[in-house]
Order: structure tokens, then C-alpha cells, then sequence
């Protein structure tokens, strides 16, 4: 199973077929993606489900009904054991950005998080779950696809939030902290934490 978030509403993909509640269900090969992302931007209905037959190939399946992109981020750790966020667009968020022309996922990652906040010596520690969600860029829907890494660093020195991206803040946040912070975030930030 796997999960698509359209702002913050989920479109599941599964195998299962539920008696519909406060969700739809609907065939994935035969599925108006942009008739559903109209339905949950637009309705009170909860999420949408989108049936397939074969598990191992429904995240394939999915990806081939809207243009890709591809971003790399990091949920980063300093040695106190904070984690740190960026404020962007009135919401709290990790570090990630858009892979580039012959940079490996791991790379993007790192860069990312060294544009967006200024810190240095960052070490990935291991991959995470990737994320999946649906945006609208000049008129046209697209899928993000974000690889995430547990990074560590001991850096110390000043956080510079990357202007240009509309990036305001940038802090290391404690876990009380963290847990105010995922009230103002996206689900998919809240499935990472």
C-alpha cells in the first residue's frame, strides 16, 4: 500500500477493496487522475482509493498517469538530538529539493540541505521512507517523489535560510518543539517524523 498525498488528503493505493465510507474507491488502470485530485481538493470526502490488481506494480502504475519529479531532503540531526526545519509558505518543513542533471539521489540530498539552511557537515546516517504528492506547477499537476535521508552533523555555525526559495526560518528544533512545529506542517512531513 502506498500513500499520495493531494494537499493533505491521501490517495491510497491498494489492492483492497472497502465498502466506501467516507472515501471512494476507484480503478487505478482506468482512474481520471485529474477528476480526483478536482474530488478531494473540492469535497468533504476524506481520501480516494485507487484499486489495482497487482501490488508490486501499483506505485508504477500510479507514477505513469503525471509528470515526475524527483527531490532529495534530509530530516537532520545535531549532536543535542534536535531536528531541523525550515519555514516556508506558512508551514514548517524539511530540507529537500530537486534532483539535478547527473547527481545522485544521496548528492541531491546534501545539497539540498546545505542550500536551504546553510549547515555543513552533514553525514547520512540512512535512507527513510520515500514520500509521494501531487502539486500544480504553471497550470499542469505533477507527482514529487522525495527520497529522505537521516543526516547528522555536528555543525554550530549560523543558519542561513535560502531567501530565493521562499524559505524564512530555519531552526533546530527540540522534540517538544518539533511536536508544535508538525501542527503547522504536511502529513507527509508527519509520517517522516
Amino acid at each position: 500500500m502506498y500513500t499520495v498525498f493531494v494537499n493533505e488528503k491521501p490517495i491510497v493505493l491498494t489492492t483492497r477493496v472497502s465498502q466506501e465510507t467516507n472515501f471512494k474507491n476507484y480503478l487505478l488502470k482506468t482512474v481520471n487522475i485529474g477528476k480526483v485530485i478536482r474530488e478531494l481538493n473540492q469535497t468533504s470526502l476524506a481520501e480516494v482509493r485507487l484499486i489495482g490488481k497487482n501490488k508490486d506494480k501499483l506505485l508504477k502504475k500510479f507514477l505513469k498517469k503525471l509528470p515526475n519529479v524527483v527531490a532529495g531532503g534530509g530530516k537532520v540531526f545535531n549532536d543535542k538530538g534536535e531536528i531541523l526545519f525550515i519555514y516556508r509558505n506558512d508551514k514548517w518543513d524539511l530540507p529537500k529539493g530537486k534532483a539535478e542533471h547527473k547527481e545522485t539521489i544521496d548528492q541531491t540530498a546534501i545539497r539540498e540541505v546545505e542550500e536551504e539552511t546553510g549547515v555543513q557537515g552533514l553525514e547520512i546516517v540512512k535512507p527513510l521512507e520515500m514520500t509521494y504528492h501531487i502539486f500544480k506547477r504553471n497550470g499542469r499537476h505533477k507527482i514529487k517523489i522525495t527520497y529522505w535521508f537521516e543526516m547528522k552533523t555536528s555543525f554550530k555555525g549560523h543558519l542561513e535560510p535560502q531567501a530565493e526559495e521562499g524559505i524564512t526560518k530555519v531552526e533546530w528544533l527540540n522534540s517538544k518543539q518539533t511536536q508544535k512545529a508538525l501542527e503547522n506542517s504536511y502529513a507527509n512531513i508527519r509520517l517522516l517524523i
